[in-house]
């Protein structure tokens, strides 16, 4: 949901209410709301250091080696300050890089609850050392750590090839913590040591030799604005502790393309900001923001990959303050005909990327993900964050949400209206109107005055509902959930030691202090059946608003200067909207006695959110830009952990033409997270008010989705179990395929299927890359088969959606659809082998509960493989440790790409074997057998001879 611009809000909240007038009045996003670098003092600060000689210098004196750490001291020759180096070798192939001051005048923030261990480090060796610097043994092979001590640089090395320098550009900068001096302060040491000397002192003595340039550039420095107190427009940042920015530059020779830290509505491969803002990571409430720009938006995870066709790389830079990340390339700007013109006459050099990282405040902490394949740096970064929470199976079905259905009679007849016209769902949402007042773990009275019959009467068809909890107290007397949070002493305070209160939808609101564990035992505890009236195990939760988003407050979001304890905001402003989702993930788990599994969805995010459930793109607009650019944005998420993304299908804002709807059924239909949501002020865009042949094309997108639910929920067991993305770039699995290092209109889903969703406006055809020389890949829909290697023309129409298979996969399907994902729990399943051209292929499934942490606690699960080769096709057990037992069996197998056999046998483990009837279409060269009639749990083979 969206914040109102600054001026609307003051009309708005004159008569203290919100309407919905008012919201109509805002069109887009006020850039003018929100900082560039030249407005936000220390990126303004930072990005004035030139690169040039580093004026640290490594003082190998103080090496120091322990059983998992070296640690040195770094010296700031400009103004003698120390800075504390520790390096850490991690197994898996990672080295972590930490930075703080040796001493400084308080401590500094240092990001706790994101790092799932304490990363298991061994010990590092020493291999030479000299005047100038030390090389260190590194795990992998043949791995080396230089060590530069003047100026400082970090080389890591495999063999001879250069794998990444730190601090080559000489941008590390420290700003250390340090007392004010005044103005007044000032004049009074001159006139003290105007008068020492008078009186015959030593002036150019020890402590005016070592202080007296220190002196100088502390002045200079002071004098720069921004530095003790910012102002922005009519917001005061009161900076009592002083300057404490951060910055290291890392060097990435041979490296063309780089990709993640999100959250930006931009293109798959990160940019170039040469000559233009940073991206920017600061959780904001962006309304309806702009597309191709580096803007900060609604979640930031400060994880960066670099991919060229030798290896892939990653950077993990571990701080939640705002932080601006600054790309540069030796290629940039230079056109694919410039490259080679410089390869022809000699002139080319290898290609560099460079990155650099800016913070306000904490400690350096930065972790080097060294691959080398995609798939390793994804391992990495799951052994240190965690992996993607396996959501429960009815999650990844359809959800139906729009702002706001009005009230039980109205979710009724939503709810009939998809029965009536064969459109299956499994989730109906909630927006703010439901609450007393706009405030949460409330019910409207006249509106929704019987919860319980409402959510009954969905548990009956086994539909859920989610409603909305947003972490914005109504500052209210009356209500209990203020009450208790004030007198517990859990809301964040202001700058003076006050409750924080700030503007939002209730009008006046406080905001828990989430990152007090205290405050989100609590808050947990309200999800109790007996503390949220009205609410059934069927009640699941959207946590919105959680940047935290104020109205009223600088950039829409909470002062800098508000304080959770000791800390400052802005010391941990991008972990607020995570605290909030681990509160509420942690209330849903509670109230089961922790055995249910949560779904919680969540606007704002950090490294780690993938643990807690599913994120969602914003505030986007029914725009064909809007659609296009949902898909690098949730690659970008994928990359980095979350797995569980999706976009508003038909767009927040403004009302989508029934062509534009149709199409983001079908790419929706095709995206982890399938959620359709409209603002108030949209017409109702149920899918039956279309028409009936536009109904009949998003019921089929609809309908493709709930068949592809096993494949989806063995994704998302694989995620859990492995960190690899659900949704994929092509270049994930063909990593040494340059044609698809910038592609970010199609992706895969897992290996198996590729999807080019049709996204542009009267589309006649589409041109997809099937990637892989060698391959073969069949169209899902008519089982034409396509050679890999080849970009391929595919006429289109409305009712087109191009999805292929990969020839070597067996891909399960549940083509039995009813009204909702658990109505399908013991349906049978379809397998469709897709084979390769040597005439194999493989495939897995999982199966379980579908919504308990038993495969987890007790290892009940089905973990099947299937592998086609030689002419015979098996089910084996791919985790000899689960146990379940299932109802489920498989009625049907497709194989693509197959030749006619004369006999098809099953054979059981018992020795027993019986003919299968099959089909044979030899145009397409489908072969399918039917009723194997097996279950989904056994051992079996198929011969087909």
């Amino acid at each position: 949901m969206a914040a109102l611009s600054e001026r609307m809000l003051r009309l708005c909240l004159a008569g203290l209410t919100l309407s919905a007038l008012c919201l109509q009045q805002v069109q887009a996003v006020d850039r003018s709301n929100f900082k560039t670098c030249e407005q936000s003092s220390f990126c303004k600060r930072q990005r004035a250091v030139q690169p040039g000689q580093s004026p640290y210098r490594a003082l190998l004196d103080t090496l120091q080696l322990s059983d998992s750490r070296l640690s040195l001291q770094l010296l700031n020759e400009h103004n003698k300050v120390k800075l504390l180096l520790e390096l850490y070798g991690l197994q898996g192939n990672m080295t972590r890089i930490k930075i703080n001051e040796l001493k400084p005048l308080r401590p500094r923030f240092e990001v706790p609850d994101v790092l799932i261990r304490d990363p298991p480090a061994y010990p590092l060796t020493v291999v030479s050392r000299d005047d100038h610097g030390l090389v260190l043994s590194l795990g992998g092979p043949d791995q080396r750590l230089i060590l530069s001590a003047h100026p400082f640089r970090l080389d890591i090395m495999e063999g001879p090839e250069l794998l990444l320098s730190v601090n080559s550009r000489g941008l590390l900068v420290f700003e250390h913590l340090r007392q004010r001096k005044d103005t007044d302060a000032r004049k009074e040491e001159e006139e003290e040591g105007a008068e020492s000397q008078d009186a015959g002192a030593q002036p150019a003595g020890e402590k005016a030799a070592d202080g007296e340039a220190e002196t100088k550039q502390q002045q200079q420095e002071e004098d720069q604005q921004g530095m003790w107190e910012e102002t922005f427009k009519t917001h005061s940042d009161a900076k009592p502790h002083g300057p404490s920015s951060i910055s290291l530059d890392f060097s990435l020779p041979g490296v063309e393309h780089v990709y993640g830290i999100p959250e930006h509505g931009d293109s798959l491969r990160l940019k170039n900001t040469d000559g233009g803002d940073p991206y920017r990571l600061y959780n904001l409430d962006v309304f309806q923001y702009e597309l191709h720009n580096p803007m900060a938006l609604y979640g930031s995870v400060p994880v960066l990959l670099a991919h060229s066709a030798r290896r892939t790389l990653g950077l993990f830079w571990l701080n939640a303050a705002e932080t601006w990340v600054d790309i540069g390339s030796n290629t940039a700007g230079k056109t694919v005909f410039g490259k080679m013109l410089d390869y022809v006459q000699g002139a080319s050099e290898t290609p560099q990327t460079e990155v650099r990282w800016i913070s306000e405040s904490g400690i350096i902490d930065a972790f080097v993900m060294l691959g080398p394949r995609p798939a390793d740096v994804f391992a990495q970064y799951a052994s240190l964050t965690g992996t993607q929470a396996l959501p429960p199976l009815f999650a990844l079905a359809y959800h139906q949400c729009r702002w706001n259905y009005n009230d039980q009679e109205d979710v009724a007849a939503v709810d009939a209206g998809f029965d009536e016209h064969d459109i299956p769902y499994d989730f109906i949402w909630l927006d703010i109107e439901h609450t007393d007042g706009k405030r949460y773990f409330t019910w409207d009275p006249n509106k929704f005055p019987a919860p319980k019959d409402m959510l009954q009467a969905l548990q009956a068809k086994k539909r859920k509902m989610v409603a909305i909890v947003d972490p914005h107290i109504k500052v209210d007397s009356g209500y209990k959930i203020h009450n208790e949070i004030r007198s517990k002493g859990f809301y964040t305070k202001n700058k003076d030691g006050g409750d924080y209160e700030g503007w939002c939808w209730p009008g006046n609101a406080g905001y828990p202090d989430f990152t007090n564990p205290e405050m989100r035992s609590w808050w947990a505890n309200m999800f109790a059946y007996d503390q949220y009236e009205g609410s059934m195990e069927n009640l699941y939760t959207w946590n919105d608003m959680n940047e935290p988003s104020v109205f009223n407050g600088p950039e829409v979001t909470m002062h800098k200067d508000a304080l959770h304890g000791t800390w400052e905001h802005r010391d941990l402003h991008n972990l607020y909207g995570l605290y909030v989702q681990m509160a509420t993930a942690e209330g849903q788990i509670r109230r089961s006695g922790g055995v249910e599994r949560p779904f919680v969805l969540t606007r704002a995010f950090f490294a780690g959110s993938q643990r807690l459930g599913a994120v969602w793109t914003g505030d986007n607009a029914a725009e064909w830009d809007h659609l296009k650019i949902s898909i690098p944005m949730c690659l970008s998420l994928g990359l980095v952990g979350i797995s569980f993304c999706g976009a508003d299908v038909g767009g927040f804002f403004k009302a989508p033409s029934s062509e534009l709807l149709v199409r983001w059924y079908q790419t929706g239909a095709y995206q982890p997270f399938f959620r359709a949501h409209a603002h108030l002020d949209t017409p109702r865009r149920e899918p039956w008010l279309f028409g009936d042949e536009n109904m009949r094309l998003i019921r089929e997108a609809v309908r493709q989705r709930y068949t592809l639910l096993p494949y989806w929920y063995t994704l998302f067991y694989s995620a859990y179990r492995t960190g690899q993305p659900a949704m994929r770039p092509l270049w994930v699995e063909y990593p040494d395929d340059v044609a698809t290092f910038a592609m970010d209109d199609q992706f895969l889903l897992g290996r198996d299927l590729l999807v080019h969703p049709v996204t542009d406006e009267g589309a006649r055809g589409v041109t997809a890359y099937l990637p892989g020389k060698g391959q073969v890949w069949y169209d899902v829909h008519t089982f034409q088969k396509h050679s890999g290697g080849q970009h391929l023309y595919i006429p289109v129409t409305l009712s087109s959606i191009p999805v292929f298979q990969r020839g070597g996969s067996i891909v399960p399907r549940k083509n039995r659809v009813r009204r909702s994902s658990s109505c399908m729990t013991s349906d049978p399943y379809t397998l469709y082998v897709a084979l390769s051209p040597e005439g194999e292929a493989e495939g897995e499934l999982f199966v379980d509960d579908e919504h308990t942490f038993r495969f987890e606690s007790e290892h009940q699960f089905i973990h099947r493989r299937f592998v086609f080769a030689r002419g015979t096709l098996s089910s084996q057990n791919a985790d000899p440790s689960g146990h379940f037992s299932s109802d489920s069996w498989v009625e049907r197998v497709v194989i693509l790409g197959a030749s006619r056999p004369s006999v098809a046998l099953l054979l059981i483990p018992d020795g027993s074997q019986s003919p299968l009837e099959f089909d044979f279409e030899e145009r397409a060269s489908v072969l399918t057998l039917r009723k194997p009639a097996v279950n989904v749990a056994a051992d079996w083979t198929i011969l087909l001879r």
